[in-house]
């Protein structure tokens, strides 16, 4: 009997020791799961951030990242470094600590970017560099603007420009602007703010916050361009538009600057400049292009059926090249629009071929009170989109736009095709 109790208890432990193990394993396993998580999650952190920029607000990093590890920019960095002279290090935010509850800074401290703060700061070198960096094309757009454009002052801009080379980071400064015109002619203000682009590429396409009823709007915010090598800079031109923001209609364009980069050194550090905001180019609004439309009046279904086909002659949405165009289509009863459609859009082309048909139920029996209008617009991504033209067709339309409208009515259930042109959207 004593050695069949023996084996007992050796078949009894057997259960605990095989528990000790499996507690074992998986105690392990979980350290290894969880050395193997924090080794993606530093390597993650190494890499390229997945945006092309990175936008300072008053000192506030809208899209923060650790730039400080030189791998992420590749093992040329060292290399430039030391080929490039020394950029002093120039501190990019402001003192939070200084601020009221608004968030502004109190108007004892002197404002970032004002006249009399570039003056105080750095006379000599706002001058004599402002000097060298202005281009033959700057100076030609300055004098050839007219009498009246001369006469009617829209404003000054200040901004400053500097290159990282550690970084390979090209830094735009929006400091503020000076003189605007009053696009609200009840309250006399303005709500100004500035869209910008690096040309010719027309990759980078940022803008800074609105600021409320002010003719001298202080932006302050810093666009940190990465990726751009300095030899590429003199190929580059900046533009800026400025605006004025309407909640109830499309924003007002109080005007626009255009700075080539070819001849301005950055070398040397930040360099301060000002220059005074100009019209729009007035080629721009001159030709709209034209827009290709069939329409067909369906008296039995009451359906207008309505196919927008082509567009051709398309101006620039910008001094950078082509547009990228797509047309919207809003049908109005009594000037109450009721449906809308829109076609794709078409990629940097003067000459888009849509043919996109859409059918619309017509809630009256006759077409007297409906009207058809035809946006062209170009689309922008992170911004609103602009309109490039517009055509409307109804019984009340000038031009091209009632004759055809009368056709539709005339002779139903016919496709009638016509091109039109555009006129000012």
């Amino acid at each position: 009997m004593a050695p069949i109790t023996t084996s007992r208890v050796e078949f009894d432990e057997i259960p605990t020791v095989v528990g000790i193990v499996s507690a074992f394993g998986l105690v392990f396993t979980v350290s290894l799961f969880a050395w193997i998580c924090c080794q993606r999650r530093s390597s993650k952190s190494n890499k390229t951030p997945p945006y092309k920029f990175v936008h300072v607000l008053k000192g506030v990093d809208i899209y923060p990242e650790n730039l400080s590890s030189k791998k992420k920019f590749g093992g040329d960095d060292k290399n430039e470094a030391k080929n490039k002279p020394a950029v002093p290090k120039i501190s990019l935010h402001l003192d939070l600590e200084k601020r009221d509850l608004n968030g502004n800074f109190p108007k004892t401290n002197l404002k970032a970017g004002s006249p009399s703060d570039l003056e105080n700061v750095t006379p000599k070198l706002f001058t004599e560099r402002e000097k060298e960096a202005t281009s033959p094309e700057s100076l030609k757009s300055s004098t050839s603007l007219t009498s009246e454009e001369k006469q009617e002052k829209l404003g000054t801009l200040f901004l400053s420009l500097e290159y990282n080379f550690e970084k390979k980071a090209f830094v735009v400064n929006i400091k503020e602007a000076q003189g605007l015109p009053a696009m609200d002619e009840q309250s006399m203000t303005s709500d100004p703010y500035i869209k910008m682009m690096i040309l010719p590429e027309k990759k980078h396409k940022v803008k800074t916050r609105v600021l409320r009823k002010t003719l001298d709007p202080v932006f302050d915010e810093t666009f940190t361009f990465y990726g751009i090598p300095y030899p590429h800079i003199q190929e580059l031109s900046l533009h800026f538009t400025v605006l004025s923001f309407d909640r109830f209609s499309r924003d007002d364009i109080i005007g626009e600057v255009l700075i080539p980069l070819s001849g301005i050194e950055l070398s040397d550090g930040k360099m301060l400049m000002n220059r005074e905001i100009i019209k729009r180019n007035a080629k721009k609004s001159s030709g709209r292009g034209e827009l290709l439309v069939s329409l067909c009046y369906q008296s039995t279904t009451n359906t207008l059926t309505v196919v927008v086909l082509k567009a051709r002659h398309l101006p620039k949405s910008d001094v950078s090249g082509l547009s990228d165009p797509y047309v919207k289509v809003n049908l109005y009863h009594a000037k109450k629009r009721i449906s809308k459609k829109k076609t794709h859009v078409k990629k940097c082309t003067p000459n888009a071929v849509f043919n996109e048909l859409f059918v619309f139920d017509i809630p009256c029996e006759s077409l007297e009170e409906i009207s058809v209008e035809f946006l062209v617009l170009d689309s922008e991504r992170g911004s609103r989109n602009e309109v490039i033209g517009r055509l409307v067709l109804g019984a009340t339309a000038e031009g091209s736009g009632g004759g055809h409208w009368k056709e539709i009515c005339d002779f139903p259930r016919r496709q009638i095709a016509k091109w039109h042109m555009l006129c000012d959207g």
